[in-house]
């Protein structure tokens, strides 16, 4: 296995082992033959194996090859001793083969005999972990997170991977077909493919290698489109999601399933692939969800209250209010399940439906009003707004004050005589008076006010519309 080993195979063993791994390609292959004559430990036989199933990635060792490669007096299997198909490659150095014992040819993995027919190994990274998403519950772990490591110098890597459904994968998905009115079928049980960097210290965020390609049975696989650069000179970049593979997979037991990956290496960077089988939730469902979490206590946000209430020593000002809105900040209505994520701040809630609905389309979790991480695992809906939203039905804004009790702010009804207008509500003062002086105008006047501006320069003309404007304001102090 040694032997067959190229100069970044041989550096990356002797590194590990902590060799020296410099020099040329035979120093380097001499060391390492080395390092196997003194009785290395088992981690660095685990190595070598991993690097060499990476070199070649197609063949599975069967207990018949192996019994076929410990052949007596340590002398390589001859091409005679070989049945066509035993060995896809055969990455001896017939000149040195002498120098090979058979003692350390690969032993067959304990598990390799339940995979059997799953034809690819690969190094699994098990410490690589993907992160939950909300809308998918994972039935199934198809293929763990395996690692894509650059094998070569070469630009563009490829991969080759396989999978297979069991009867029971197949019905799931079979029976979960559900045909949307006006839309094309679709399983709500779904093979899912996914990438992420090659990365243990934390649950991973989907990630794409850069000029990905993906095949799955031999036809190309559609992946998210490219978002339009922020910058100039910027490479446009893809939203990295889950990929939904089933359109392609083949639903059988008996047939298993390939996927080709390409992609452009990068020094210094690995990336993960893994595939589950899922069942891909609703908008609708996640609300149930978060309802059924329960409501937080109204005293949390009255503590919130009073402790941005009070009073800052330091501070010259002191703030003896605080003014909320009862407006969702997404959809510009008023709130129907108020909720923010634990990690916010400030009192201010959004409508849970509304936000739910907008991360199925685009997830982005990212807080309406502070514009921070509010993933759906901290959102908690507000049990002080739902008790506001059910006992004040008739104003769109409430107050705070220092002891955490609130009174609706409700247009004022001064403004209102002085415009001699209908009320206005949720617009402030100053665009009220506005909104009047024009009203008092006959609609003529106002006619003659745009023509006024927009063509004659007569002075006399234009000096006439602020008089007008002003008689309101003049005739009452503003509040």
């Amino acid at each position: 296995m040694v032997m067959s080993f190229r100069v970044s195979e041989l550096q990356v063993l002797l590194g590990f082992a902590g060799r020296n791994k410099s020099g040329r390609k035979h120093e380097l292959l001499t060391k390492a033959l080395q390092l196997l004559k003194s009785g290395c430990s088992p981690a660095v036989q685990m190595k070598i194996k991993e690097l060499y199933r990476r070199r070649f990635p197609r063949k599975i060792l069967t207990p018949s090859d192996l019994s076929m490669l410990h052949v007596p007096g340590g002398q390589l299997p001859t091409a005679t001793t070989l049945t066509p198909g035993t060995i896809c490659h055969l990455p001896y150095d017939h000149g040195s083969a002498g120098t090979v014992a058979p003692a350390l040819l690969p032993p067959v993995p304990k598990h390799e005999g339940d995979v059997q027919h799953l034809s690819p190994i690969h190094p699994v990274h098990p410490d690589v972990k993907m992160k939950r998403l909300p809308f998918y519950d994972v039935y199934d772990e198809l293929i763990k997170p395996t690692t894509l490591a650059s094998t070569s110098s070469q630009r563009f890597e490829e991969a080759h991977f396989t999978f297979a459904l069991t009867p029971q994968q197949v019905q799931q998905i079979l029976t979960s077909r559900d045909i949307l009115p006006g839309a094309k079928c679709d399983y709500t049980i779904q093979v899912q493919l996914r990438f992420c960097l090659c990365e243990t210290s934390c649950p991973q965020e989907d990630y794409f290698p850069p000029n990905l390609f993906v095949k799955v049975n031999g036809k190309l696989c559609p992946l998210p489109g490219y978002l339009p650069p922020m910058k100039n000179g910027v490479e446009p970049k893809r939203p990295s999601r889950p990929v939904n593979i089933t359109p392609l997979a083949r639903l059988s037991a008996t047939v298993p399933n390939t996927i080709v990956v390409n992609w452009s290496s990068e020094f210094g960077r690995n990336y993960s692939l893994s595939v589950y089988l899922v069942k891909q939730l609703t908008s609708v469902t996640l609300l149930q969800k978060l309802r059924s979490k329960g409501i937080r206590n109204p005293d949390h946000s009255r503590a919130l209250i009073k402790e941005k209430l009070t009073a800052d020593p330091d501070s010259e000002i002191a703030t003896t209010s605080l003014r909320v809105s009862l407006m969702c900040p997404l959809g510009k209505m008023r709130l129907i399940v108020p909720c923010r994520a634990i990690t916010c701040t400030h009192l201010q809630c959004f409508d849970a439906a509304l936000y739910l609905q907008m991360n199925e389309k685009k997830p982005t979790w990212t807080c309406p009003v502070c514009d921070q991480k509010a993933p759906y695992d901290n959102l908690i809906i507000d049990g002080l707004f739902m008790e506001i939203l059910n006992s004040c039905t008739d104003c769109d804004e409430i107050q705070f004050m220092e002891d955490g009790s609130w009174c609706p702010m409700k247009p004022k009804k001064e403004n209102q005589e002085v415009c001699q207008t209908p009320a206005f509500s949720g617009i402030e003062a100053g665009s009220l008076y506005t909104v009047s002086s024009e009203g008092k105008n006959s609609p003529e006047g106002r006619k003659k006010v745009e023509v006024i501006d927009l063509t004659l320069d007569s002075s006399s003309d234009e000096e006439e519309p602020p008089a007008k404007k002003q008689c309101p304001l003049s005739s009452t102090a503003l509040p």
